[in-house]
Formats: structure tokens, C-alpha cells, sequence
């Protein structure tokens, strides 16, 4: 007797438990994402939800954020302090003054480009870093000591005044320059005064001067017949370094044959360059500027005077100077950074790292790598000892020497005007792409992990204590990523989109049943949707409701007969998705 034969269908079971973040791009690998809303890595190998966010204030208009020992915000021209406006300090509201950076330096915060500071331990003490006095009334010039105290008339003359006594002074003007001298009666000689200053003094013009202040000094002039007087009062209209102050006076080093008095005028300034990016490194302020600048072009990189972030012009000859060097590199500014110890500023072809040195005598090597992209400054963040950042071509990952990209899974698309910060061992940044649409991004730095929050544009970042504040752009909210502080946020919906299944299969094989193991919180919900054939329709194949994060649920699904398919899942509330298995069966060989 003959019986009918059966044959046995091949099946083969590929089961995914390791859920690796998100690629875009044609292909992505087991248990990548396409796309992702509100995912986060933490939980890997599991997918999960993020955290919720917390919500800490509401802004009218925010200009900068920064964490000190406290929260740092600008809302307009109000500047707040662990969450209260500091009173008597105003900020421009300007255009050309917008965004405010914040500056740490010691206990002290300085805003630019206001060129303001605070100082958080005191914060009675604060001010502008620059000072300007011009003088309407008498101002008088004399020969002084260093301390201020008034020499007694010197003679004038080119040959040695004749039966000289001790201490008697002497304006030697033999020489093309004048050499102010005093008589040794123990030596019998002419001694040069190595040092010699001139006071100047008028009625408040010390005022808001320091001792060791550089200071811009115009509009000093003579208008009498001697060509060497004219010579040596026009000769202060310089950048001087003030060795003394009073009230009515400041001393500066020079020369003066006479006594001389001038009607109003001349102004003193003590100035901030202006400047593209600014950090602080070893009890300085740094900063670069590319543009014009009192009529000249500018390309330089520049710092203020050692423990003293207003004197930014103070040359006196000593290891704590001012510095101001010229870049030849070519290109703007796009982004400055102190990292491993180094003031470090970026164009988009170079970076200029600073070797800086305690006698004052810095240098700069500048190395071809790829630099930040123009727009993308705020993209900063280091990251277990990494500088991250990002360039035309991505996001870098910096170590000091050269640039590695990091940013392969998020595909060949473009993203623009980059703003990043660090929370953990994770890197978020948030950019917007060709046609305008914002995303946030996370990458866990140890697992090599990227994973798409949402839709998030950020203005700033700041990280403080174990969470990282950020202002929305679009809501003008103050937010924290974990939540720890603020006001939790409500429940979120959330989405996961997987790759393209069949492509990888070279028989003809399709995908008979699938199966989802998965936990949802009570009251929440999970939506499965497929794409067949790369029509562009996704079609609803199930639902399920949640039963509590701690119980798990498996939802089988049969789809329809396809030669490849795309698999999303949409839902709300906390959930955990377990494994992912699917049944292969082979088919004809048509």
C-alpha cells in the first residue's frame, strides 16, 4: 500500500535578546533601531523608555546656562544664581550681545560678551571688567617716583651742572632720548634712574584704577613751542601699565623734561578685546578673535594678565603679563575648550592648542584635524576623559592629538548648529538637520551605544551635580534629562522602528511568525505595526495593554507573505522589551 508523503517545511529561528541602540542607514545590525522616540541605553541589552525629565522654571527670554556651585541662567537682562536674580546686575539685551557665556574663574563668574563679573562668594562684589574716566577739567603731568612722591626740580640741561651735591637730579638731554640722573657724592658720579614715571593727575581719574592695571591712555597733548615736551606728552597715548594710583592720580612710566598742564581731554580706559570664544586655564582667561578690531584685521589668540581677568593689556615685562599672539591659519574662530590642563581653540581645519608656561613666555602649535563646525561651539563636553565635539562630518571624539568621528549610526545625514553636554559616561547632543527638524541624541561613550531621545532643540547645556540641566528652545523651559530636580514630566508616548527584514536572506525565505516578549507598566499600551514591501503604509497587526512592568507578556504576530518588511512598535508608559524571535520558512524558488 502506498501512502501520500509530506514534506516537512524548513523553518529556521533567529532570536534577538540584545537590543544595541539605533543606525540609520540601509542596513542596520540584530537588534539595531532605525528610528527611536524616547528610548534610552541605560537598561541595555533591554530597550527601554527614558527617564522622565524634570521641568525646573519657566523663561521669558534665555540667553545662557551654566553650572558654578550653583545654576547659572540669563532670561533677558536678568542674571539669576541658585535660582535667584542677582539685583543691581543688568545684561544687554542687544542682538550683538546675545548669547551670554559664562566664565568660571575662581570664585569668581564672568559674563561675556557684557564683560561683566560676579563674584558668588560675595555677591555684593560686582561690576564691569572695564573702566573709562575722560577729564574735563586741569590735568597735570610731573616726574615722580614710583610711589607717587614729587621729585624736587631737576636741572636741565645737555652738560653735568657744575659743583653738583648729593641726591641733586639731573635731565640729561645730550642724547635723542632724555636720561634723568642723580649725583654720588660717595662715587663722584652721574647715576642713571633706571626707572622713571610720570604722574598724572586730575580729579577722580584713579578712581576705578588698580596698582598693576593696563590702561589705555588718549588725548595727551602740548601746545607750547618745545618739539621734546610735545614729543614726551604725546608719547602717553599708549597702553601703560599704572605703577600707582590715588583718587586725582595714576603714575606711569616715562619722562618729562617739565611740569606741564593741559585742559581736559584726555581719557583713561582699561579695556576687554572683544573676543569669539573665551575659556579659563591655569588662573587665566583665554580668548581668540578673527575680525576687525580698531580698524585693523585681527586673527589672534590672547589671555588676560595672571589672576586677573580684567587686565587683558598689561605689559610690564614679567611672567604674569597679558599675552597677545597672531594665528596664521586662515578661517574663523569656531569654538574654544580648556582640556587635559591646555586652552584649546578650534577653526573648522585646525585646532591651536596653547603650551602655556609660568614665565609668561607661551606658545602655540596649531595641527591640522577636524575641527568644529561653524554654529556648532556649544558642542562641547568631556566625557571620560574624552573632548567631544562636534565637526562638518560629525561628531568627533578628541584625545589630545587627533579627532576620531564617532557618529557612523546616525547615517550620511548633515546636522547643524550643534549643542552638547555630559551626564555620566553619555554625550547629548542636539542638532538639526537639512530641513530644519531638531533631534536629541545620546551616546554611551563605554558601550559605543546612539540612541534618538526625540525632538528636542536645546540652547544649552550644563552639567551640575548627577543630572544635566538644558533650556528648550522651543518652550523657553529650564529642564533636567533624569529628572532629579524640577518637576517630573507627565507620561510620554514612545516609538521604535526596526530595520528592514528579508534583504539579508539570499534563498527565498519570508518571515512566517514573529514573536515580541516585552513588559508594559499597568495602564500602559503597545501598538505593533508593519510595513511590507517598502510601500510606505503601515498597517496596525495588534495591540496590547500593559499588566505591570514586572510581568512580562509575549505578543505573537503572523504577518502576510512579503519579500521583506519593517516592524514598528509605538506605545506609552514604562515598558522593557525582552527578546524579539522570528520563524523563517523557506519558499519557492520563485
Amino acid at each position: 500500500m502506498l501512502y501520500p508523503t509530506l514534506n516537512t517545511i524548513q523553518t529556521k529561528n533567529i532570536m534577538t535578546t540584545v537590543f544595541s541602540g539605533m543606525r540609520r542607514g540601509l542596513k542596520q545590525g540584530e537588534g539595531e533601531f532605525y528610528h527611536t522616540e524616547n528610548l534610552t541605553t541605560d537598561c541595555c541589552p533591554l530597550a527601554t523608555d527614558r527617564a522622565k525629565r524634570g521641568t525646573v522654571a519657566v523663561l521669558d527670554s534665555p540667553q545662557g546656562l551654566a553650572v558654578k556651585d550653583g545654576l547659572v541662567y540669563a532670561d533677558g537682562a536678568d542674571l539669576y544664581y541658585n535660582g535667584e536674580r542677582v539685583p543691581g546686575l543688568v545684561l544687554s539685551t542687544l542682538p550683538q550681545s546675545q548669547p551670554k557665556r559664562f566664565v568660571s574663574m575662581g570664585a569668581y563668574l564672568c559674563v561675556f560678551p557684557d564683560n561683566l563679573y560676579l563674584n558668588t562668594a560675595d555677591m555684593s562684589e560686582y561690576g564691569s571688567m572695564e573702566m573709562s574716566w575722560e577729564g574735563d577739567t586741569q590735568i597735570s603731568y610731573s616726574i615722580c617716583k614710583g610711589d607717587g612722591t614729587a621729585y624736587e626740580k631737576p636741572a636741565v640741561s645737555k652738560d653735568e651742572p657744575s659743583n653738583p651735591e648729593n641726591g641733586d637730579l639731573w635731565i640729561d638731554t645730550s642724547g635723542s632720548t632724555h636720561v634723568l640722573k642723580q649725583y654720588s657724592k660717595a662715587m663722584s658720579m652721574w647715576a642713571e634712574i633706571a626707572s622713571v614715571y610720570i604722574k598724572i593727575e586730575a580729579a577722580g581719574i584713579g578712581q576705578n584704577v588698580s596698582a598693576g592695571d593696563g590702561v589705555r591712555i588718549s588725548g595727551c597733548k602740548y601746545t607750547g613751542s618745545s618739539d621734546e615736551l610735545k614729543k614726551q606728552l604725546e608719547a602717553l597715548n599708549t597702553t601703560a601699565v599704572v605703577r600707582e594710583r590715588g583718587d586725582n592720580y595714576i603714575v606711569v612710566t616715562g619722562i618729562l623734561d617739565e611740569a606741564y598742564t593741559q585742559n581736559g581731554g584726555v581719557s583713561v580706559k582699561r579695556k576687554v578685546p572683544k573676543m569669539d570664544f573665551v575659556t579659563e586655564c591655569q588662573n587665566r582667561l583665554w580668548g581668540c578673535y578673527y575680525g576687525i578690531e580698531d580698524g585693523k584685521t585681527v586673527n589672534e589668540i590672547f589671555c588676560c594678565k595672571l589672576g586677573d581677568f580684567k587686565n587683558w593689556e598689561a605689559y610690564a615685562g614679567i611672567s604674569t603679563d597679558s599675552f597677545r599672539a597672531s594665528c596664521g591659519t586662515d578661517g574663523v574662530w569656531t569654538g574654544a575648550v580648556t582640556y587635559l590642563g591646555y586652552p584649546l581653540f578650534f577653526k573648522e581645519n585646525y585646532v591651536h592648542k596653547v603650551y602655556v608656561s609660568s614665565s609668561g613666555a607661551h606658545q602655540i602649535v596649531s595641527t591640522a584635524v577636524d575641527g568644529v563646525q561653524r554654529g556648532s561651539e556649544s558642542s562641547f563636553a568631556i566625557v571620560n576623559d574624552y573632548l567631544i565635539y562636534k565637526s562638518v562630518s560629525g561628531i568627533n571624539l578628541f584625545d589630545g592629538t587627533q579627532a576620531v568621528l564617532i557618529s557612523e549610526a546616525l547615517g550620511d545625514i548633515p546636522y547643524y548648529e550643534a549643542a552638547g553636554g555630559r551626564l555620566g559616561g553619555k554625550y547629548y547632543v542636539s542638532m538639526r538637520d537639512m530641513e530644519g527638524r531638531w533631534n536629541m541624541f545620546a551616546y554611551d561613550v563605554k558601550k559605543g551605544l546612539w540612541i534618538r531621545e526625540d525632538g528636542t532643540h536645546a540652547l544649552f547645556f550644563a552639567d551640575g551635580g548627577d543630572d544635566l540641566y538644558y533650556i528648550d528652545a522651543d518652550t523657553k523651559e529650564l529642564k533636567t534629562v533624569r529628572g532629579t530636580v524640577g518637576e517630573a514630566e507627565g507620561d510620554f508616548g514612545w516609538e521604535a522602528v526596526m530595520g528592514v527584514m528579508g534583504y539579508e536572506y539570499a534563498e527565498k525565505k519570508y518571515l512566517s511568525r514573529f514573536k515580541l516578549r516585552m513588559s508594559l507598566e499597568e495602564g500602559g499600551w503597545c501598538e505593533i505595526y508593519i510595513q511590507y514591501d517598502s510601500c510606505g503604509i503601515w498597517e496596525k497587526s495588534g495591540v496590547i495593554e500593559g499588566r505591570g512592568v514586572n510581568k512580562t507578556f509575549t505578543i505573537p504576530i503572523i504577518p502576510r507573505r512579503c519579500d521583506h518588511l519593517q516592524i514598528r512598535l509605538k506605545g506609552r508608559g514604562r515598558f522593557r522589551l525582552y527578546s524579539f524571535a522570528r520563524v523563517l520558512e523557506k519558499g519557492s524558488t520563485h
